[in-house]
């Protein structure tokens, strides 16, 4: 019976020990989110899909996410929900595109984080992306289109890695 009296116990000091190491971790990555947040060199990388209608789903691994650059916003991000209207290529499923001709603000968020708005001028179904992120660089998308029921991904922050050129 004493052993059973012991385990909360344990867990609690096992639970302060993970606590308290990855504090000096993030805020090292703190100065370098807010570095690439500045310089608009990030991918949100998409973990969970949630949808208006339908169940949450895990997208972890699978490849999905948003590219944004000074001058190009590349989004590769899958959709589940309800299409007013059929695309013209079914190949094409998802919300597929790249953005030149982009309006980007940038704006402080609560808890010292940020709000960025996007919103594409040479695509025709997005309306607009809005993103939070926060200081820890978890992040959620909100996606706004004319032809879909909107849709939102959580996910994470990361560093943009330069393409390897094909020889």
């Amino acid at each position: 019976m004493k052993c059973l009296k012991m385990i909360p116990l344990f867990l609690l000091v096992l639970a302060g020990f993970q606590c308290s190491a990855p504090q000096q971790v993030q805020q090292a990555d703190a100065g370098k989110l807010k570095q690439l947040i500045a310089d608009r060199n990030y991918v949100f990388q998409v973990q969970t899909v949630l949808p208006m209608t339908g169940r949450t789903r895990q997208m972890q691994g699978d490849g999905y996410d948003v590219t944004v650059s000074r001058d190009t916003v590349n989004s590769f991000l899958p959709y589940f929900g309800r299409a007013y209207s059929a695309p013209m290529d079914p190949s094409k499923g998802g919300i597929q595109f790249i953005s030149q001709q982009f309006e980007y603000d940038e704006k402080p968020g609560r808890n010292g984080g940020w709000d960025i708005t996007i919103k594409p001028k040479d695509v025709q179904d997005v309306q607009q992306f809005f993103l939070t992120v926060s200081e820890s660089g978890y992040a959620s998308l909100q996606v706004t289109s004319t032809n879909r029921q909107p849709i939102s991904y959580n996910g994470i922050i990361t560093e943009r890695r330069p393409r390897k050129s094909k020889k």
